[in-house]
């Protein structure tokens, strides 16, 4: 075996003990919220079950009393007061650039004696198409070479994952590789959490096995942590595959929407989020929460939760972008994208009572409370609403607040792209338009408008997940995307 691996045998890092103390150091009925928490499938299953019970009862009550309709104007004015707070806000003037970095910052310029070090990790399972290209541009990046090592973890692969590399690490020393082997636990959580021990670095990076990154992304990303505040920093992702059809048209959309989110509940003080390809946590604040939690589908978006709770801020990286694959069918973005719903909606369950009791503050409880009812609790509502509207024969109750979810995606959608293309056109990222022309606004507009149709998925599979959580938990396991590697 080389120096440079490792086998999986020799790790102790105990995930569950330290999710357990993050429990107990932030609740008064420590017992209470741990049995709450570990309480496995049954405990989400109830929970979900009480919640869609809630939502058919509620929206029954509001069709049935003469008072219902000025319940629902309240509950819209609410929403829209936010979602316009959201849409006014400006990342420029509202926070510091260094926290969104509208604007590509200078080069990386000081001691190289204290620069921190960066921990560059990747989990693999059956990568062989991409594995190489990522681990290249991995160990080629403009930081201080001792300053930075590369991680892969090599899950078991069966296809020729291991030989490559393999004949990687004779080219780039700094790489080193660890193969778990069949049957370990946890997912992709337990890999990182496995490879956690090992690494040296104050400041950890993951990314998926098909990202495609910038030489200078850790030199654009490092200087986000001199903010004290900052717990971890989530670079753009953008969809390689864009032009393939329809379905990456739309994820493209998607990711240009993410992005112009992050930046304004940032700005407003809410939730910066995690999106796993392309993440920067700083060492304390990972260990400090308890690293990643094997107990959930979405790591990324549980860890978000946790490192909020212990009052750290998310910062975002506009560019450069880190790329990745977008799924080309409309069964694979299905299968993924119920994988991320749910897991989302899992964190609402697992840490309910202490986002109820104001631990992150109220600029970020609000701001969570607000995406959740647009995300999962307005989807849910909508087919008792429909269905009492027709036994009624009157219009859907809920139409005020329902169209909030078409103007709030759609404005999104088309700051975001218009921001990216400005980066773009300015020579702030990188350029994968076949025409290098800048892009007119009708154009944008109507990327816009399609973006926004391919959305329409989201709201049956928001409203599948909250009602077959309820009756049927999904089972825990890492969900294997498969990537072809094309560019």
């Amino acid at each position: 075996m080389q120096e440079n691996s490792w086998q999986e045998n020799d790790s102790c890092y105990n995930e569950l003990e330290d999710i357990n103390f993050l429990l107990e150091d932030l609740s008064e009925s420590a017992e209470e919220l741990t049995k709450d928490f570990f309480d496995g499938q049954e405990g989400r299953r109830r929970k979900s079950a009480l919640v869609l019970f809630g939502i058919w009862l509620g929206v029954i009550g509001l069709h049935l009393v003469t008072w219902g309709i000025w319940v629902v104007a309240i509950l819209a004015a609410l929403l829209w007061w936010q979602a316009l707070r959201v849409m006014k806000a400006d990342p420029l003037v509202h926070c510091p650039q260094a926290k969104l970095n509208i604007q590509l910052p200078e080069t990386l310029e000081t001691d190289e004696a204290i620069l921190p070090t960066v921990s560059l990790v990747v989990a693999a399972k059956n990568e062989e198409g991409v594995i190489g290209r990522l681990a290249k541009a991995l160990c080629q990046q403009d930081y201080p070479a001792d300053r930075l090592e590369v991680w892969i973890i090599d899950d078991n692969s069966s296809d020729r994952t291991p030989q490559v590399l393999t004949q990687l690490q004779q080219e780039y020393p700094q790489l080193r590789v660890v193969r778990r082997q069949a049957g370990a636990s946890g997912g992709k959580s337990g890999a990182l959490n496995q490879i956690l021990a090992k690494t040296k670095g104050e400041i950890i990076a993951v990314f998926d096995a098909d990202a495609t990154v910038a030489i200078d992304l850790v030199q654009q990303v490092v200087p986000l942590f001199s903010q004290k505040s900052i717990g971890a920093v989530q670079v753009r992702k953008d969809i390689v595959n864009w032009a393939d059809n329809f379905w990456t048209r739309g994820q493209k959309s998607e990711m240009a929407l993410d992005s112009y989110f992050q930046q304004q509940r940032i700005s407003l003080g809410g939730l910066g989020e995690l999106r796993g390809n392309g993440q920067f946590v700083r060492r304390t604040a990972l260990e400090g929460c308890g690293g990643w939690n094997e107990q959930t589908i979405t790591d990324d978006l549980d860890l978000t939760i946790r490192l909020h709770l212990y009052s750290w801020d998310i910062g975002f990286l506009l560019t450069p972008a880190v790329g990745e694959e977008g799924v080309t069918n409309i069964k694979a973005l299905w299968h993924q994208r119920n994988r991320w719903a749910e897991g989302g909606y899992q964190r609402y369950l697992d840490y309910w009572r202490l986002l109820a009791s104001n631990k992150m503050g109220w600029g970020k409880t609000i701001d969570l409370l607000s995406f959740m009812v647009i995300q999962y609790l307005l989807p849910a509502a909508a087919i008792p609403d429909l269905l009492m509207a027709l036994i009624l024969r009157h219009a859907p109750l809920l139409a005020p607040m329902s169209a909030l979810t078409l103007v709030l995606p759609l404005v999104g959608i088309f700051t975001g792209l218009r921001r990216i293309n400005a980066s773009i056109d300015n020579g702030q990222d990188v350029d994968t338009r076949q025409d290098k022309a800048p892009i007119p606004f009708w154009l944008e507009l109507r990327q816009s408008i399609g973006g926004m149709i391919y959305l329409f998925h989201w709201i049956p599979i928001m409203a599948s997940v909250t009602a077959r959580m309820s009756v049927r938990p999904k089972r825990l396991k890492w969900v294997k995307t498969v990537h072809s590697g094309g560019d």
